[in-house]
């Protein structure tokens, strides 16, 4: 990785850690999704896909993108009817899951099952940034950690199946 897309993902993750998302409450949160799934899992293969996941140059534009808007919107510099749907995080609103499905994409299909689960259950740190919804704008913030963590959970499945996880036990 060079310098730019070093520095582009510093970025992401202090913008994350802006509002209140850290990397490891994201690792800990893709350990508790596929523990059940990877024998002996161990948190540093699932930081590794974490930061993985925040290398792509797909997802630090989601997560500017996003936190942007929900910035934006916090300010009451987004003009209504947007502002209010933002706002609310309305529910026919459904922009802040395409965004966040540019993220899922980037593992393949594992990743759209993964995200439907936590968007839906909102586990974790997902669901303290979407319970905050009466402090900040959080709209687009809970769909792309979502799908982080559902991108980070689809690599490690496929890591795990071709024996590639450097830090779990597989019994050999």
């Amino acid at each position: 990785m060079d310098n730019a897309e070093n520095n582009l993902k510093k970025v992401a993750v202090d913008w994350l850690k802006r509002r209140g998302v850290t990397l490891e409450d994201i690792t800990y949160l893709v350990y508790e999704v596929q523990k059940k799934y990877i024998t002996n899992l161990s948190i540093i293969d699932c930081r590794d896909c974490v930061e993985s996941v925040l290398e792509k140059r797909e997802v630090q534009n989601a997560v500017f993108t996003g936190i942007s808007l929900d910035e934006l919107a916090e300010k009451g510099l987004i003009s209504e009817p947007l502002a209010d749907m933002l706002k609310i995080d309305d529910s026919l609103y459904g922009i802040d899951e395409i965004l966040a499905l540019s993220i899922v994409n980037i593992y393949g299909s594992i990743g759209f099952t993964n995200f439907g689960y936590l968007d839906k259950v909102k586990p974790g740190i997902i669901g303290k940034v979407n319970e905050k919804k009466t402090e900040k704008v959080n709209t687009f913030l809970d769909d792309l950690v979502a799908a982080i963590v559902a991108a980070a959970c689809s690599r490690l499945a496929h890591r795990e199946r071709d024996g590639l996880l450097k830090n779990t036990y597989h019994g050999e």
